[in-house]
């Protein structure tokens, strides 16, 4: 039995998403707290692997069972596969900074890292126009300039398609750069926070830090759209480009095709990449 996990997490207090030998990790906690409810060595597949202190509102992963495991699943006091998410909530204690929202058994061909067609992420930054608030420290970036919002919604919008990012991503052996960015765009809130909405086929290692690092030095003039641009097609990192803070950074949906393309999408991924996620 495959099933699907829905999850969140505050990423503060985490060095990332996977496992580590001797550090606390979102794989790692989730893991555990699924060992001491269905027992074995549970594994468990994430639709993105998130950085240290990227935080999460829509994360996507799935769990294979065991014969022994679904054997302990069934023999709970509710044993179906939506209880399971309460359960292992329940585990990880009062007030955690990881829980599963929702669990249930996966769609036929559902993987969720190769099944998945987009993912979307949303970035919060709090400049100089921006009163301070403490209550959004931990998801929110401060950035000591004064930021255009127009400015910087018009640059992400030029470097939105399908191009090599290398120039935005930390390279890894082996990787692809090339990504599909289908959606980019800058908008403030009510209360005056800078707030990104980048959504893309994938992502690749510290892509999104680095774009958002991109427009918020076209905001404060120190780069126009033309350079930010340019950079893009030089495929080449430059120092003139930050990678900004990961506090500001959440995962907040992952997008699947219909259910009968499900297994055809995982394995048109696995045979075009493996897919490094920022």
């Amino acid at each position: 039995m495959r099933l699907r996990l829905d999850l969140a997490y505050d990423g503060t207090g985490f060095r990332g998403w996977a496992r580590q030998p001797g550090l606390r990790t979102v794989q790692g906690t989730l893991e555990t707290a699924i060992a001491r409810v269905l027992g074995g060595d549970p594994q468990l597949v994430v639709a993105g692997r998130t950085d240290a202190g990227v935080h999460a509102a829509g994360q996507v992963a799935h769990l294979d069972l065991t014969d022994a495991q679904r054997a302990r699943l069934e023999k709970g006091r509710n044993p179906s596969p939506t209880a399971l998410a309460a359960r292992i909530t329940g585990v990880l204690g009062q007030y955690p900074d990881v829980a599963v929202h929702r669990s249930a058994e996966a769609a036929p061909g559902f993987d969720a890292r190769f099944s998945a067609v987009w993912r979307r992420y949303e970035y919060r930054i709090a400049d100089l126009a921006t009163p301070y608030d403490p209550l959004e420290r931990g998801r929110t970036t401060t950035y000591k300039a004064r930021l255009d919002a127009d400015a910087m919604d018009a640059a992400a919008r030029s470097l939105i398609g399908l191009h090599d990012f290398a120039a935005y991503c930390k390279a890894r052996e082996e990787a692809t750069t090339i990504r599909t960015l289908l959606e980019f765009g800058w908008r403030r809130d009510d209360a005056g926070i800078l707030i990104a909405n980048v959504k893309a086929d994938a992502f690749c290692h510290s892509m999104v830090r680095s774009l958002v690092g991109a427009c918020a030095a076209v905001g404060e003039g120190r780069l126009g759209i033309a350079d930010i641009v340019g950079i893009r097609d030089e495929r080449a990192r430059t120092s003139e480009i930050k990678v900004l803070a990961a506090r500001g950074l959440t995962l907040t949906e992952v997008g699947y095709p219909a259910e009968e393309l499900l297994a055809s999408r995982a394995e048109q991924t696995r045979a075009r990449r493996s897919l490094d996620e920022d």
